[in-house]
């Protein structure tokens, strides 16, 4: 059954779109919604994207939330098969239980929320604080189960159909429909996490400390303080930590303490309110230069899961997420650059996070990282100066051989992102005409067209 919807929002909730949506529970109810829609479909899990890459305006939107089963998983190898719509809130509720000594299996890739699905995660290849160690999410998984809009269910893998297997993961969802998947998840010592937190006092500081730290330590990221500017730019707080060993520690994380349950009219983040708590958590560890304490790892993986819906504290215009990744040479300069325009201009970020990426490539042909300093800003929309701002961004990007994360955008051009994406060609030959969204319009498909194709246009 398809009806007509206007509640799905990407996370950054700026932007506003009717679809057409529709819930299957396998392949035939999925077909059956293509071809009754008429028009190009994208798989929708939770919404978690920040900007269009989940949307598809005024098209149909195949929700995944009763693509939820458990298939199986082996205990001795830490294999799991799951379908798509299971979130790794899921996966970590029901199966990183621990072992007698403490030991359990874990995803050894997890993005700064849980409540992402694992079709989602694969979509937009997803990447965690230990990518140093373990690479993007794209890595762990072996094969997955596609379902093209012509109705043949594929399996793809390194050896079956390897192209539309590099091209799904982190192809943004416009190969087909993922309907289940495997993952491959690791052994670690115990649940809690050895977190030490060390203040710093300028980007070479960061990134000297970030060098040291990747060595012996699994996850690794610094808060900015975006008030910075000349020689203190970039300084802030690098947090760095790994599994403690031992019985330990909650099995899972609990449920939010917090709940922002309405848009509120007037938006509680705004520049004053920015300003004071850059400088309030730039403080936060007092006269201390660095802490070490045992936590359990949900505050330190997923901080912004304790408060839920807390992307509405924006206010209804919302926000827009920048997310950049910058190659070694060229890295350092930029996001020196970067941090001090942003400050330049008063706009602000509390959300901002930099860190080191590793050598370890994904095989997705449009994975997001690479070898380099990715640098993430939350920035609230006001419109014209905002986009403005987002393009300065851009400009530095490019001309620092970097790219933008799709699953944070909602804005960026054509060229920006084909100037990123050295395997995009490729990717294109992958893509099904019954699928498609509203970045890809946008920015990777015929962008003189703004509405979508229907499926006898596509074809």
């Amino acid at each position: 059954m398809i009806r007509a919807s206007d509640r799905h929002l990407a996370w950054g909730r700026a932007h506003r779109h009717r679809h057409a949506v529709a819930r299957p529970a396998g392949p035939a109810e999925a077909v059956a919604a293509l071809r009754a829609a008429g028009r190009p479909a994208l798989a929708y899990g939770r919404g978690r994207s920040y900007g269009d890459s989940c949307l598809n305006a005024d098209g149909l939107l195949l929700e995944t939330d009763r693509l939820d089963r458990f298939v199986a998983f082996d205990p001795a190898t830490g294999l799991l098969e799951a379908q798509a719509g299971v979130t790794l809130a899921g996966v970590l509720a029901h199966v990183c239980r621990p072992a007698a000594d403490g030991s359990a299996w874990f995803p050894a890739v997890l993005p700064g929320t849980r409540w992402v699905t694992l079709g989602g995660a694969l979509a937009n290849d997803v990447h965690g604080k230990n990518h140093h160690r373990e690479g993007s999410f794209g890595c762990h998984v072996p094969g997955f189960t596609l379902l093209r809009g012509d109705g043949r269910v594929l399996a793809c893998s390194a050896l079956d159909n390897p192209e539309l297997y590099r091209a799904t993961i982190g192809g943004l969802g416009l190969t087909g429909l993922v309907l289940d998947l495997k993952l491959r998840l690791r052994r670690v010592p115990g649940l809690m996490l050895a977190v030490e937190e060390i203040r710093t006092g300028s980007l070479d500081e960061f990134y000297a400390i970030s060098a040291e730290s990747e060595a012996g330590w699994e996850y690794a990221v610094a808060w900015v303080d975006c008030r910075a500017r000349g020689r203190e730019v970039g300084r802030g707080i690098f947090s760095r930590a790994n599994h403690a060993p031992g019985p330990i520690g909650p099995v899972a994380p609990p449920e939010p303490r917090l709940r922002v349950p309405l848009t509120p009219p007037f938006p509680p983040l705004n520049r004053l309110t920015l300003s004071l708590l850059n400088a309030l958590y730039h403080r936060r560890l007092g006269w201390r230069r660095r802490t070490l304490r045992l936590s359990p790892y949900a505050p330190v993986l997923f901080p912004l899961d304790a408060i839920a819906g807390w992307n509405r504290l924006y206010g209804r215009r919302g926000f827009y997420q920048y997310q950049c990744v910058l190659p070694p040479g060229s890295a350092r300069d930029a996001v020196a650059e970067m941090l001090d325009l942003v400050a330049s201009t008063g706009e602000g970020s509390f959300l901002a996070v930099l860190k080191t990426m590793g050598e370890r490539r994904s095989p997705g042909l449009l994975s997001f990282p690479m070898p380099g300093t990715t640098l993430a800003l939350d920035l609230a929309n006001r419109g014209p100066a905002t986009l403005s701002l987002l393009d300065r961004l851009d400009a530095i990007t490019r001309a620092a051989r970097g790219r933008v994360y799709p699953a944070k955008d909602g804005r960026m051009s054509a060229s920006t992102f084909a100037a990123g994406q050295p395997g995009l060609e490729r990717f294109r030959a992958s893509v099904d005409p019954a699928f498609s969204s509203s970045f890809w319009r946008r920015a990777g498909g015929d962008v003189a067209r703004a509405e979508p194709l229907t499926l006898a246009e596509a074809a």
